[in-house]
């Protein structure tokens, strides 16, 4: 019996030797994927970049396209290097995208502060959460069907606005992307720490987006109460 319950112990242990494995190696690859981001950012500055400005819908569908692309890769290359090369490619990828709302925000006069007040902001909401989600050991899988749901209601809104182009609704999408992508991150990293996500490459990407998308909806909602222009 004693036999028994040493397996188990040992079993349990493993366990959670590897869960923390995988939320290590998470955060490191997610550091990581943050090189290539800014990298992608500056470039996109420097160059003033603009994706089919004259163009949203087509802009946006090559978007989606695009981004679907490198995560249809990366999770079929998860287990090997290249998972991880395409990952730091698509993180550069959304670090050129970015440059576009960065370029705004430079437009106004205190756009570096507002740069970095969306930038502290999004740090202290994922260290809040992403400590809440491993300390807590609470499981937060029940919330995903209705993140899934809001995600793409957001995503409909989104898509709408391009021809709509009213201003309150886009405030409302930018509260709700914070809203919604602030939860992701409590699910995702639940999700490692309970043991539903075993690979950290898909971890690092599911937990990426959730930081990119919070900090574009913070920075939009930064500039429209708080831009200043000279």
């Amino acid at each position: 019996m004693n036999t028994h319950y040493e397996i188990a112990g040992q079993g349990s242990a493993d366990i959670s030797r590897q869960q923390n494995r995988v939320l290590r190696n998470t955060y490191m690859l997610l550091g990581l994927s943050m090189v290539p981001t800014v990298i992608g950012a500056l470039v996109g500055i420097q160059m003033g970049f603009s994706f089919l400005a004259g163009s949203p819908l087509i802009s946006f569908m090559l978007f989606l396209a695009i981004a679907f692309g490198f995560m249809w890769g990366i999770e079929k290359n998860k287990d090997s290097g290249l998972g991880v090369a395409l990952l730091l490619g698509f993180t550069f990828f959304m670090g050129l995208m970015l440059s576009r709302i960065l370029q705004v925000a430079l437009g106004f006069s205190n756009g570096g502060s507002m740069i970095a007040l969306a930038a502290g902001g999004t740090g202290a909401i994922f260290f809040t959460l992403a400590s809440v989600a491993s300390v807590s050991k609470r499981d937060f899988s029940g919330m995903g069907k209705f993140l899934f749901v809001g995600m793409i209601l957001v995503l409909l809104a989104a898509v709408a606005n391009i021809f709509f182009q009213i201003p309150a609704l886009s405030l409302t999408i930018a509260i709700a992307v914070v809203g919604i992508f602030s939860a992701y991150i409590l699910y995702d990293i639940s999700r490692i720490v309970q043991g539903g996500e075993t690979n950290y490459v898909s971890a690092t990407l599911a937990v990426y987006l959730d930081i990119y998308n919070v900090f574009v909806g913070l920075l939009q909602l930064i500039m429209a109460f708080t831009g200043e222009r000279d």
